[in-house]
């Protein structure tokens, strides 16, 4: 087959060709090698541009011994919090000049856990991050002989060297203090799974923070993330309602919570306050709209990957640190006890 054959890819020779040069040279252009001299290559740059090049990465990283390639190793890629860190943490990557490959794991499977850790290490992957907010994956990572950078994005001290975090218990202390200064006393939690990291973080901070101001607390309810469950807790509670406000551990859960409570003819606020956690897009559009805690993916994200490949050379850019704060985001439906 001649180098012009029709529907073959473009080669590196055929940019070497074209651009006057060896192949060597093309090479070191793409491995930004410091010899060579800016006219050359800006020459190549657009010779590559013009034929549409891209470099066969599995080659190159044969080659450098570098794929260019942060791996996601992934527990609850559907949900909102992991989803978001995954988009963000791309994003941060391809910035870099990276890319990114993710692992869906099960974490009710043990085996899936250092499957999946396989999977990704046969990409030659420079880098991982973990995004499996239940405590028996991360016990199953520890097994592991990792010898590449890794992060785990959670909120407890299961592997504090290699921790990035959104400050969960501080989130939910936040919460708990705005409907504090409310009025309200009688409030009740609404947590997530009982083996989520998260859940249990959030749960601690809504304890901490009632326990701060003397207020005694009922035992929270362990929901599953869903407005369903919300729903139906919400209708459970309702029978008794010996209570004025309800922090929920998410948005979605605080959703059902608000449908029940209408569907009992009360009103939120003026009869319930609630509050949620994670500023989902629909949060400022459910009505009336949710008073939340926010998390920073972006920043979460840009966190992450400078931990693993090392800050960005910026001589204004912060070093990265491993705890972000959340954010409180004052909408309608809490307002003071009547």
């Amino acid at each position: 087959m001649s180098d012009d054959a029709p529907g073959r890819r473009p080669s590196i020779r055929d940019v070497a060709r074209l651009a006057g040069v060896s192949h060597q040279t093309v090479s070191r252009v793409l491995n930004e090698h410091p010899s060579i001299r800016p006219e050359t290559r800006e020459r190549v740059l657009t010779v590559m541009a013009e034929l549409q090049y891209r470099p066969n990465r599995a080659a190159r990283a044969l080659v450098t011994s570098r794929s260019q390639t942060i791996g996601i190793l992934s527990a609850s890629s559907t949900m909102y919090g992991p989803a978001s860190s995954i988009a963000s943490i791309e994003a941060a990557a391809q910035e870099r000049g990276y890319w990114v490959s993710t692992a869906n794991i099960d974490a009710s499977a043990p085996q899936s856990i250092p499957d999946g850790i396989a999977h990704l290490m046969a990409q030659s992957i420079e880098g991982l991050v973990v995004i499996a907010p239940q405590v028996r994956v991360f016990r199953a990572l520890a097994a592991q002989q990792l010898d590449i950078p890794y992060v785990t994005l959670q909120s407890t001290g299961l592997d504090p060297d290699h921790t990035l975090t959104v400050d969960q218990i501080g989130g939910a202390r936040l919460a708990t203090k705005h409907l504090i200064s409310l009025g309200h006393r009688q409030i009740y939690h609404l947590a997530g799974p009982q083996d989520w990291i998260e859940a249990e973080a959030r749960m601690r901070g809504f304890l901490e923070e009632m326990s701060a101001n003397d207020i005694p607390t009922t035992a929270p309810i362990l929901g599953d993330w869903t407005a369903e469950f919300g729903y139906y807790a919400g209708r459970e509670l309702l029978r008794v309602r010996d209570f004025t406000a309800i922090f929920s551990s998410n948005d979605q859960m605080a959703l059902g919570l608000m449908h029940a409570i209408r569907d009992e003819g009360l009103d939120v606020p003026r009869d319930i306050s609630i509050v949620g956690f994670d500023d989902i897009p629909e949060a400022a559009h459910f009505w009336p709209p949710l008073t939340t805690v926010r998390q920073d993916f972006a920043e979460l994200g840009r966190r992450c990957v400078d931990l693993l490949l090392g800050p960005r050379g910026d001589a204004d850019e912060p070093a990265a640190t491993p705890t972000i704060m959340p954010e409180l985001i004052v909408r309608g439906s809490a307002a003071p006890l009547r």
